[in-house]
């Protein structure tokens, strides 16, 4: 009985120590890919939001939500629009990384028929943002630049996504300064409705890189302060001509409803 008792014991330790080590080694991979999830699927922990017309930190009507493992722009708590655009932004400034997330916009007919018709399927991420403690309640958008977002209209013409928008900035494209507000990029046109694998990596002020379901769409350099397209702004946040070398990333609401998930971060160095 005692002998039996003592080799069952034994098994037994064997079997924890093998499956610890297991787990062990799985959690040194986590850790030493260098790859971190910025949403942890449950609530928005560790973001800020800032919407038009409000103070930082007033989600009004539940804009930004945490649901169903993702981050869930919505905008049915809203009577009217008012240029309520928002943002919300990440705990912690970055200058040099990669950033992976999935997108779905919602189809075309959940749009908000009183937001500017621009912002049909229209959406982004902004990048080297200002700290949103540091706009006013009145300012409308970041000073910052955009991966812009955008899905397919109903009109079937081809419109492309992983574009970039400068608020309140500029960029250096195909080697000379260029003040467009938009460039497109090359990507295909998809669907409302589907889930699109975005990336951006950025490398401080220097190469900025556009990837859209694996495709390098769009690549730039130098983002500096300059330009319009930001408006009620304090003073001292805009130096025209600074470089851009960090800032807050943060996901936008401008009266479309879309959805992200699995937004992963790695620094570079």
């Amino acid at each position: 009985m005692f002998r039996s008792y003592s080799l069952s014991a034994l098994f037994f330790c064997i079997l924890v120590l093998a499956v610890s080590g297991c787990t062990s080694s799985r959690s040194r991979t986590a850790s030493t890919d260098g790859w971190t999830d910025l949403f942890n699927g449950k609530d928005l922990d560790n973001w800020m939001v800032k919407i038009h017309h409000h103070e930082t930190g007033d989600n009004y009507a539940r804009t930004f939500r945490a649901e169903e493992g993702m981050i869930k722009v919505r905008y049915d708590g809203y009577d009217h629009f008012n240029e309520r655009y928002g943002h919300l932004y990440y705990k912690t400034p970055l200058s040099h990384y990669h950033l992976k997330f999935e997108y779905r916009f919602l189809p075309q007919s959940e749009w908000r028929t009183d937001a500017p018709e621009y912002t049909i399927e229209n959406s982004g991420i902004m990048y080297h943002s200002q700290d949103p403690r540091t706009m006013p309640k009145e300012q409308d958008w970041p000073i910052s630049i955009e991966m812009q977002l955008l899905a397919g209209l109903e009109d079937g013409k081809p419109r492309t996504t992983g574009n970039m928008c400068s608020p309140g900035t500029h960029i250096f494209y195909q080697g000379k300064l260029d003040t467009r507000h938009c460039i497109n990029s090359t990507s295909k046109t998809y669907p409302p409705g589907e889930w699109i694998h975005a990336e951006l990596i950025v490398h401080g002020d220097s190469l900025i890189t556009h990837i859209i379901e694996g495709d390098t769409v769009m690549q730039y350099s130098k983002p500096q302060i300059g330009g319009p397209v930001v408006n009620r702004f304090a003073p001292d946040q805009k130096t025209d001509g600074k470089a851009l070398t960090s800032g807050y990333i943060a996901l936008q609401s401008e009266g479309q409803p879309i959805d992200f998930r699995n937004l992963r971060l790695k620094i570079l160095k």
